[in-house]
């Protein structure tokens, strides 16, 4: 049988709720946490062709960045990590002075774009608060967000970035005649040319790329080839450098519309954020311990946990805001070129987050809930550092959460 959902771990949200003010008016215009969503609440899945209005634009987030950092009167600080093959700026916003760090990207893949809109109002909130509770986190933990890694791809609606592989042996020279990386897509048009980046990232974070490496498979490292992936790596160091670790690696992202909860107070209806630490194979990445001894799986599932309590505390049971499940791990998923993994074995405790739909599956009303949810877990997580609680959770707890139908456990 299905394993329930969790009951009694309530801290973590409740101080994220008491403290941060999730939800606030000014901050958000969905619908209260009572409300409901169209077709969760029978177990259906209504989904539409929404187009990609009223998201987030490459120049809106510029200014967005820009606003932020005059109105907070320097708590905000956005620079510049790369500049992708098509001239945009990759940007990153850091907020906070304290010792524990949170890096936390948005849009990996151009077309899922909830994490722009969260990661921009968190980082506004946190920039503009000035109540004890908001300015004793930030004493604490230090947020760098990369609201939008993929800026090309975002611009064009897509999941990959906007370069073909010509152009990177050109940037490369040492691999003229070598086959393109897997993770590259060719495209029917030029524009629709590019690499999936969340499969650009490899733990020795020295690596250069080498045409005998090339192509590579789906279950080894990939190999820094974007502007993008090399941005986050060099960003990831230089934190790395200044605080001697980075303490989590977020990761926010879409997944399919009608994915159904199996088990807890929410079984049979669409689950809408799901939660994973990273996949690196059979025994929780044992494999991978020897070179890259850091690795800490359970680490990772504590600071997801701090997710998911978080956002099913702040949400009454039958809220869809509080649908909140495991994301597929089957033991055997290897996938050590996705940043979260590469990260991961670095040290950090690495999260990902998936939210039901694509930017275009459904209207403003499940745009802004969705939206809420990231907003609700990310911000939980940040409490759970600032004030230790993250430390003191049981990473096995986070199988406690439900799943949409993949992994059925027997008693």
């Amino acid at each position: 049988m299905s394993r329930p959902a969790p009951t009694g771990r309530r801290s973590v949200a409740v101080t994220a709720t008491a403290v941060l003010g999730v939800g606030l008016a000014g901050l958000t215009t969905v619908p209260t946490a009572s409300a409901a969503d169209p077709g969760h609440a029978s177990g259906t899945c209504k989904t539409q062709n929404d187009a990609v209005g009223g998201w987030t634009s490459y120049p809106q987030l510029l200014t967005e960045l820009e606003r932020m950092e005059r109105t907070s009167q320097g708590k905000v600080d956005a620079f510049s990590i790369a500049t992708t093959f098509q001239g945009r700026d990759v940007m990153a916003a850091r907020v906070g002075t304290g010792d524990k760090v949170a890096l936390i990207t948005g849009a990996i893949h151009g077309n899922e774009r909830t994490g722009v809109e969260s990661l921009l109002r968190i980082v506004d909130q946190l920039g503009s608060r000035g109540d004890a509770a908001t300015q004793q986190l930030l004493s604490e933990v230090t947020l760098v967000a990369v609201p939008m890694l993929n800026p090309d791809g975002l611009e064009l609606n897509q999941r990959v970035n906007d370069i073909t592989w010509d152009d990177v042996v050109a940037q490369n020279p040492q691999l003229e005649g070598a086959p393109p990386a897997w993770y590259y897509r060719s495209g029917t048009t030029r524009s629709s040319a590019g690499f999936d980046l969340n499969r650009d990232f490899h733990p020795d974070l020295d690596y250069v790329p080498t045409a005998a490496d090339l192509p590579g498979n789906t279950v080894d490292p990939g190999f820094y080839l974007n502007a993008e992936s090399q941005g986050l790596r060099d960003l990831y160091v230089d934190l790395h450098e200044e605080f001697g670790e980075v303490d989590v690696v977020v990761d926010l992202h879409h997944m399919g519309p009608c994915s159904i909860t199996t088990g807890g107070p929410q079984d049979g209806k669409p689950i809408t954020v799901t939660v994973d630490y990273p996949p690196l194979g059979v025994n929780d990445g044992a494999a991978y311990l020897e070179e890259y001894p850091l690795l800490d799986q359970d680490k990772s599932r504590r600071y997801a946990l701090s997710v998911m309590d978080g956002i099913t505390g702040s949400y009454g049971a039958q809220s869809p805001l509080a649908g909140v499940g495991r994301y597929v791990h089957f033991e055997s998923r290897e996938f050590a070129g996705q940043g979260r993994s590469a990260f991961a074995l670095n040290g950090s405790a690495s999260v990902l987050f998936e939210v039901r739909g694509q930017s275009n599956t459904f209207g403003q009303k499940m745009k802004g809930m969705m939206t809420t949810a990231v907003q609700t877990g990310v911000l939980s997580m940040l409490t759970a550092m600032a004030d230790g609680t993250v430390e003191t959770l049981d990473g096995d707890d986070f199988f406690d959460y439900p799943d949409y139908g993949w992994d059925t456990v027997a008693d």
